[in-house]
């Protein structure tokens, strides 16, 4: 069964779209006539800003308005209750792709957590501080992650260089939360949702409460060493928030993604978490004209940012499948209204960000360095591993917690597991390693990554849930294989 995370209320439809849009801060008015649903697409074009131009005139006469166009990479972001628009712009001059971003305002989020967060009581928390040295961070001592990349004996020698911004890209950041402040750049930071950035002070916040997932990402990434709570794996970086998720739906809608990795790429960012998969296709399948023009269009953003500089990390999702397969089978597509079962073939229909070029695929492995009994795998799709936790496996520490402990908003700590989790490893191992070879290239970190991981070799069967049966067959040698990529990153050999 794919693990999920659990599901807001969903509103009817019509009411839903309304909310959704009268709540967003970028939002765009379309002042055509209602014959239909009000969507967001995205339409890419050829190069050139005469090309953009003319296109955006064929829009407003097919029923659509501008939200924002990005002419460096050829994405117009554009509204509609046209229920032809679609087709109608993918026939203009000039126009490679085109298509809609959702099929109705429903759903759940898509980060790749899996369970609820647990978070952490007052009698854990003096727990957990009775059993710290005085090297370490109060609750350090159930953080076993930071013990399995080697990132506690890392930061002994390099915390991370102040020169390195790393960008997390998720549900927002509660910037004011103890261990995030004091590595915290706001002047990096945004609201990228709808497809625009806000740069408003306190933008980039989550939502609510409830929408913890940034938060935690961004402890694991760059907690400081303050004498409070956690750490993280490059405690000495700077840390930024571009919020993508919808306020309503908390949805991670192409448009948003796109700008978020635009606005990362033009403001001066090193390195970006990408904890989620855009919403609402888990894959997909190019062969069909809307979910080719959502691939288009974050593959442009991706390669934008790259040229500028920047490396980005995504997590290979939490549905135990294997990527690298002919078929897989895709129940909770679309994920904004009610799913259709399809078999797919992730070679043609890929997940996105995580499977487009220019991205590092991170698997999940818990305390005992074994896959995780949910992370999708695949051989020649994952890049490297991370601790991304495991429930099934308790861990050698005061809460004997085998998930992963971080900051959550609020000022509080918590427990998560999830690709989610293993990426920000992944992603503060990077933040080391830029700090170390500040010059180098995104290709050059990613292949200093792989080369620096610890080679973790097929089981020779895997039952991730004990239950007996085998749930997944790892294929590929000790070097590289479908369960943990080049291995388990180490941030010890990321400084030395």
């Amino acid at each position: 069964m794919r693990a999920r995370l659990l599901r807001p209320l969903a509103l009817p439809a019509g009411i839903a779209t309304l909310a959704a849009l009268a709540v967003a801060p970028n939002a765009v008015a379309d002042s055509v006539a209602a014959d239909g649903p009000l969507l967001s697409y995205v339409v890419n074009v050829g190069s050139g800003h005469g090309t953009s131009a003319y296109v955006q005139r064929k829009i407003a006469e097919a029923g659509g308005s501008v939200v924002t166009a990005y002419d460096r990479i050829g994405v117009i972001v554009a509204h509609s209750t046209n229920p032809d628009f679609g087709r109608t712009v993918r026939g203009v001059r000039g126009v490679r792709s085109a298509g809609a971003t959702r099929t109705a305002p429903l759903a759940a989020s898509a980060t790749d957590e899996t369970g609820t967060t647990q978070a952490l009581t007052a009698t854990q928390e003096a727990r957990a501080a009775a059993k710290s040295s005085a090297a370490q961070e109060p609750l350090e001592p159930n953080q076993w992650d930071l013990r399995l990349i080697g990132a506690d004996r890392a930061n002994a020698i390099e915390d991370g260089s102040r020169r390195v911004t790393v960008g997390v890209i998720d549900t927002g950041v509660d910037d004011t939360h103890p261990d995030l402040a004091p590595n915290f750049s706001p002047s990096q930071s945004a609201n990228c949702v709808g497809g625009k950035a806000d740069t408003s002070y306190g933008a980039w916040r989550p939502y609510e409460a409830a929408a913890d997932h940034g938060t935690h990402v961004a402890g694991t990434i760059a907690a400081a060493r303050n004498g409070v709570g956690v750490a993280g794996v490059a405690p000495g970086v700077k840390l930024a928030a571009i919020k993508v998720a919808d306020p309503s739906t908390q949805l991670f809608y192409t448009e948003s993604v796109v700008c978020a990795f635009v606005f990362a790429a033009d403001h001066g960012i090193d390195i970006t978490n990408n904890s989620y998969y855009s919403d609402p296709w888990y894959m997909n399948c190019v062969t069909d004209a809307d979910q080719k023009a959502l691939v288009d269009s974050i593959s442009r953003a991706i390669r934008y940012a790259r040229d500028k500089g920047v490396t980005s990390v995504a997590s290979a999702h939490n549905f135990n499948d294997d990527l690298a397969s002919d078929s897989v089978v895709d129940t909770s597509s679309p994920d904004d209204g009610t799913p259709v079962e399809r078999t797919v073939d992730p070679s043609e229909c890929p997940i996105a960000p995580e499977m487009l070029p220019g991205i590092v695929t991170v698997s999940s492995v818990g305390v005992t360095r074994a896959k995780a009994f949910y992370s999708n795998y695949g051989n020649g799709v994952i890049d490297v591993a991370g601790p991304g936790g495991d429930s099934l496996k308790p861990a050698d520490t005061p809460d004997r917690n085998g998930r992963v402990l971080s900051t959550l908003p609020g000022g509080g700590w918590g427990y998560k597991q999830g690709t989610s989790m293993a990426a920000p490893h992944v992603t503060g191992v990077l933040a080391l390693l830029k700090s170390e070879h500040p010059k180098a290239s995104p290709g050059q970190l990613e292949a200093l990554l792989k080369a620096q991981a610890d080679e973790q070799a097929c089981p020779a069967s895997y039952d991730g849930d004990g239950d007996g049966v085998v749930d997944a067959v790892c294929a590929g040698g000790t070097q590289r294989n479908g369960f943990y990529g080049n291995g388990i990153v180490n941030a010890l050999k990321a400084v030395k």
